[in-house]
């Protein structure tokens, strides 16, 4: 089963006299459930070496901040703690590359993530491999583009009893010596050369730990509501699973069996919980992987791009700039009170994202802007951004994986979105109250 999520990246050969086999940690933070490090293990065994995993993070782009490097700070030590039981070293640097580490190696293995978002690999001059452990089914199993749910749907549930299965424990044969390197601590990232006026969400912390707590309290208190209450936000009834999924912290396989097993002991469904794991999120995938670019409104289907065209020219009122966006400075409270959201918990209730992200197209002056809005925006701000469920949820807006809808302005046959069908559906004053508090007292109204 590894062997197909397994992607050869050179034709280097192993290096003789490594030191060690090296897994470069770039998005999967977990002992558990990592293709990647049981691949990496694997190899070590068979060279008679230890293994030893790094993990940086880069200082560099636009949209490295104290936020999310505070996010994947949080969980270091608690990973060390957890391969160093395993006897597998791990060292971490404020630094992207690996540097004298990757010198001393006599192969490397990595996270295999659609380049679009992590860039090519690097040119290894030793053999090199890339592994797939951030979906249930590889990405690769499926070899061509997807271009709505429907679509995707049964081949995922083809594929499925072959891949929703647990992965066996890593297991190590020759321990890595201890290593005396300490690792980087929050109060480090005030030598970095980040952007520290975005502040630590109020939210979420990163690590393992945490990513179990949410899915243990998703399980016992939200996933018997989950189905009646998903689009309520005064209700939580999501898992809040986002930033860990994104992070590494925790598998969609991991979460989809604890469910799967849950149900089955307690009679539940989670038939739609299950819909936005197991297919939603892997077209999300599957988009980040055969697109030409995730940032383009050329990625949406023919139909989208016509109308969206034909209404350009159509007046819009009001017209808002990418920072009054960012500030929540519109004439809406409920969409201010969403980038409230965005910019204090660094996540968006899902339901209310699309209504956030529906009104910047609406107040925008052309798509392109407000294409451009909406990036920015999560990529700064939210733990869940940068992510290929991030672009796909952002190109929905303008009609990626949907269908066409009775024609109106600015939209054309695009989906639209409205403050009184919110109204209706939601309890909009709710909202409102929490995140009011949340901006008052830095403090959740409810747990």
């Amino acid at each position: 089963m590894v062997e197909q999520r397994v992607r050869k990246l050179n034709d280097s050969q192993v290096r003789p006299g490594g030191r060690y086999v090296l897994y470069w940690l770039r998005y999967n933070r977990r002992t558990e459930a990592n293709y990647a490090l049981q691949f990496a293990a694997c190899l070590a065994n068979r060279l008679e070496l230890p293994l030893l995993v790094f993990e940086g993070l880069s200082s560099n782009g636009p949209y490295a901040n104290r936020r999310r490097h505070t996010f994947v700070l949080e969980g270091a030590a608690e990973t060390a703690t957890r391969l160093g039981k395993l006897g597998i070293g791990y060292t971490f640097h404020l630094d992207q590359s690996p540097g004298e580490t990757l010198q001393h190696a006599a192969a490397v293995v990595t996270d295999d993530y659609p380049e679009l978002l992590s860039g090519p690999p690097p040119a290894f001059d030793v053999q090199a491999w890339a592994v797939d452990s951030s979906c249930v089914v590889p990405a690769g199993a499926i070899e061509k583009r997807a271009y709505a749910a429907y679509s995707i749907r049964p081949k995922i549930h083809k594929l499925l009893p072959q891949f929703l299965k647990p992965v066996e424990p890593v297991r190590v044969r020759r321990r890595f010596a201890r290593q005396e390197r300490p690792l980087p601590g929050i109060a480090d990232l005030a030598s970095c050369g980040i952007d520290h006026t975005v502040a630590p969400s109020t939210a979420f912390h990163g690590g393992r730990g945490q990513a179990e707590r949410h899915l243990r309290r998703f399980l016992e208190d939200r996933l018997h509501r989950y189905s009646r209450d998903k689009n309520e936000p005064s209700a939580h009834a999501t898992s809040d699973l986002s930033p860990y999924l994104h992070a590494g912290y925790i598998s969609p396989l991991e979460v989809a069996l604890a469910v799967r097993d849950y149900v089955r002991e307690h009679k539940l469904m989670a038939d739609e919980f299950l819909e936005e794991l197991l297919v939603r999120r892997e077209l999300a995938f599957n988009f980040a992987r055969y697109a030409k670019r995730l940032d383009s409104l050329e990625e949406l289907p023919e139909w989208a791009r016509a109308t969206l065209a034909k209404h350009r020219q159509d007046p819009r009122d009001p017209v808002y700039t990418r920072e009054q966006f960012e500030s929540a400075a519109t004439c809406d409270d409920l969409w201010n009170a969403t980038q409230k959201e965005l910019l204090l918990r660094g996540k968006i209730h899902g339901y209310y994202r699309m209504y956030w992200g529906k009104k910047i197209v609406e107040w925008s002056a052309a798509p392109e802007e407000a294409l451009a809005t909406m990036i920015h925006l999560h990529d700064r701000y939210a733990l869940d951004g940068q992510d290929p469920n991030t672009y796909a949820n952002i190109l929905w807006c303008f009609g990626l994986h949907d269908r066409p809808w009775p024609e109106r302005p600015v939209f054309g046959t695009v989906r639209w979105m409205s403050r009184a069908g919110m109204e209706r559906k939601t309890d909009v004053p709710a909202y409102l109250r929490e995140i009011d508090y949340l901006e008052r007292t830095g403090k959740e109204l409810t747990t």
